[in-house]
């Protein structure tokens, strides 16, 4: 085609005032919009739209700028990205969207109304709204495996809701998150019945189901709603019955109920400080005790498993544990895994002293070593001086303390495995230190280890992320790495310890290799 149709960048106008030359594309009737006194006013406008679209996009420009900073505008900016290159949670500094995982968990197969009882539209459920939320991960953790398994002997579908961080925890900051509070999928940080997974074989039990399932399956209209205070006023279930008992009682509530749906709610605070149904005052004594056995052998334990994100962290850190002896073994089988916790636990174990508090939960079990008990004297919200200081030899102890309490175990764990004191190098040789300890504390207490006392060290700090799934599920990452472990010492005091230590047992650890400061 002739190139005068595309040559526009040539002026039309030439500067002698001759003839304007004309584009083929132009009819010789056609008036240009410049060529008339009309057309120099729609000349003039068009500068004017122009001037003022420049002007907009620079606003618009300065207004993104100002917005990435801000968690909406940061949101919006990420959609264009997600749009254009697609959103795999590969960026650590970004938390974790879970498209994957929620789609996955969308379409688990019990999320079927057509399904025959007892799932589907004429199954029956029971969510606990009831359960703690907006706490560290552990302290929810414990209760959500024994609602799980009073649905399971209720012939109940468990309703299964994501895990509500305490913002403060979230490891990222409050301006990065996609929403407040932050939330993760249930199956990011566990695998099994809990989480929706299937029973056993031959197991007709309904399957949990998430939260949102629960809103299509059971309509407002279907729902009970039973409210935990009036069931612990009605029943006497404060502050004296046992674990079993309580059990018991929400059990035979939750299976002669003939409603199809039911919602446990706890009141306001101001009604009940802990309104949950198995709350703090029955996790924190040794009242929970007399249903241990049967829950550590139900199958809510026994398939209680690591989740697929976990699992591939701890794969992607494996080489880590490795060391000449295990080259072609299990690594956890010569690792030594210690829960070190300090700067935020100060406060904490003063007010554990100050109220003269026992052990957590499974911590209390009568034939792990290192018991500790509530010692005479003092009283309640003021302990004696002498107490409290014997509570901190155990709750946060000193650095040299620490290391004794370690070699010494170690010692006593070979001589029970191997029948006596191991000559030469011993058989546990890698220290992992699961700690949030970031000081000069930390550096010296690693450089003993390694020079004086042989120990490979591996931290926290050492491991790493491959994306921001795992990022996000840290924790779980640290508490399957110290499950694995040939031993472990913990806090008494603490869930992360109780929880641990509750799936080395079902796994069959012997108690020797259960430690506590």
């Amino acid at each position: 085609m002739p190139s005068e149709q595309y040559d526009l960048e040539e002026s039309l106008l030439q500067d002698d005032g001759s003839r304007q030359r004309r584009p083929a594309w132009l009819k010789d009737n056609t008036l240009l919009p410049w060529a008339s006194g009309a057309g120099a006013i729609c000349a003039g406008r068009f500068k004017t739209i122009h001037k003022l679209a420049i002007l907009g996009t620079i606003i618009f420009v300065v207004l993104l700028i100002i917005s990435v900073s801000t968690r909406h505008g940061r949101k919006a900016q990420q959609w264009i990205k997600d749009k254009v290159h697609g959103s795999e949670d590969y960026n650590l500094d970004v938390p974790p969207r879970y498209r994957d995982l929620i789609e996955l968990q969308k379409n688990f197969p019990q999320h079927n109304l057509s399904l025959p009882y007892p799932e589907g539209e004429t199954g029956r459920y029971v969510k606990f709204t009831s359960q703690i939320n907006m706490l560290g991960w552990n302290n929810v953790f414990n209760e959500l495996l024994m609602l799980t398994y009073l649905a399971y002997k209720s012939q109940r579908g468990y309703v299964f809701q994501d895990y509500v961080w305490k913002q403060d925890y979230y490891p990222w900051e409050e301006s990065k998150a996609w929403e407040l509070p932050s939330r993760t999928p249930l199956p990011a940080l566990i695998s099994g019945p809990t989480a929706g997974g299937p029973w056993e074989v031959g197991d007709s039990a309904p399957r949990a189901i998430h939260q949102k399932w629960w809103d299509v399956v059971c309509p407002k209209d279907k729902i009970k709603v039973i409210w935990t205070h009036e069931v612990k006023r009605k029943y006497e279930l404060h502050w004296v019955k046992s674990g079993k008992q309580i059990f018991d009682v929400w059990n035979k509530i939750l299976l002669d109920d003939e409603a199809q749906c039911i919602e446990v709610i706890a009141p306001q605070r101001d009604v009940e400080d802990f309104g949950q149904v198995f709350d703090l005052w029955l996790w924190g004594t040794d009242r929970i005790l007399d249903i241990w056995e049967e829950f550590r052998d139900s199958a809510v334990s026994r398939l209680l498993g690591t989740s697929a994100i976990v699992q591939r962290c701890v794969d992607r850190n494996l080489e880590l544990f490795r060391t000449p002896q295990t080259y072609k073994h299990d690594p956890f089988s010569r690792v030594f895994a210690v829960h070190v916790r300090r700067g935020d636990y100060i406060q904490a174990c003063s007010n554990l002293a100050n109220y003269n508090s026992t052990f957590y939960s499974w911590n209390l079990l009568p034939y792990l070593p290192d018991r500790f008990g509530p010692l005479p004297g003092g009283e309640p919200g003021k302990n004696t001086p002498e107490n409290t200081k014997e509570y901190f030899k155990h709750c946060l102890p000193e650095k040299e303390a620490i290391i004794q309490k370690i070699n010494d175990a170690r010692d006593e764990w070979e001589k029970e495995v191997f029948g006596s004191h191991l000559k030469g190098q011993h058989f546990l040789n890698v220290l992992y230190i699961l700690t949030n300890a970031k000081s000069a504390w930390l550096d010296d207490f690693i450089h003993q280890l390694q020079n004086s006392h042989g120990w490979k060290i591996i931290t926290s700090h050492d491991i790493v992320f491959g994306d921001s799934q795992e990022k996000d599920v840290g924790m779980a990452v640290d508490m399957d790495l110290a499950r694995r472990s040939a031993m472990f010492m913990g806090n008494g005091w603490s869930s992360f310890t109780s929880n641990i230590l509750h799936r080395r047992l079902v796994d069959g650890k012997i108690p020797i290799s259960n430690r506590f400061f």
